[in-house]
């Protein structure tokens, strides 16, 4: 079996990660995912490739295939299941790999995480935005829970699974030209197009 750093990592990796795909697979949710996108891009002209950090079974790229069919996608997935799936899509480079292990080997228009740093060992993040950071060329977006201050909450029966915190402001205050360019929140009670309390983030890098 193969060893990970930490516990989060294995988390994901095993029985609860196949759940986790097994149960998030609804076209609705790809619908959802198509107007979110539809907002952040198009702030964020002349994306022609794209690299996700934890993918799951690719419903973001999915959504942004639709939105820009000539794109080149890109995938970092850390459970066997899901990357099966993943690479049953086509047409997208998959990283079979957890993202702390994964090593940039080019960059990207964009480069994006949905719901994942959420999940991570706050231990592990500033190496983490690194990876993001380094994996683009000019865009990043972070479309994460939001919180002004760190917290930790329960997560479905869990401890040490679920972190809140201003994931993109620290992306900022690390590298400073990162520029915010847009934001904006998802609300769960959305009557069409239904997400979490999600808050996302685009940023541009402006050296």
């Amino acid at each position: 079996m193969k060893q990970f750093k930490t516990e989060q990592e294995k988390f994901w990796a095993g029985e609860f990660g196949n759940e986790y795909a097994s149960r998030n697979k609804d076209q609705e949710i790809v619908a959802a995912n198509i107007a979110l996108f539809s907002k952040i891009l198009s702030k964020a002209p002349q994306v022609n490739s794209v690299i996700e950090f934890g993918s799951n079974i690719g419903l973001n790229l999915r959504a942004i295939k639709q939105l820009l069919p000539n794109v080149e996608l890109s995938a970092i997935e850390i459970n066997d299941l899901a990357v099966k799936q993943l690479k049953a899509m086509g047409d997208i480079k998959v990283y079979h790999d957890s993202i702390l292990e994964f090593t940039t080997d080019a960059k990207r228009d964009l480069a994006f995480i949905k719901g994942v740093l959420i999940h991570l060992n706050p231990e592990v993040l500033q190496s983490v935005y690194e990876k993001i950071y380094q994996s683009s060329n000019r865009y990043v977006c972070v479309v994460e829970y939001y919180n002004p201050t760190p917290v930790e909450l329960p997560y479905r029966g869990h401890e040490g699974k679920l972190f809140k915190r201003d994931f993109a402001g620290e992306l900022m205050d690390k590298y400073p030209d990162l520029k915010l360019i847009d934001y904006g929140f998802c609300y769960y009670r959305d009557p069409v197009f239904l997400q979490d309390d999600l808050t996302w983030f685009l940023m541009e890098k402006r050296g």
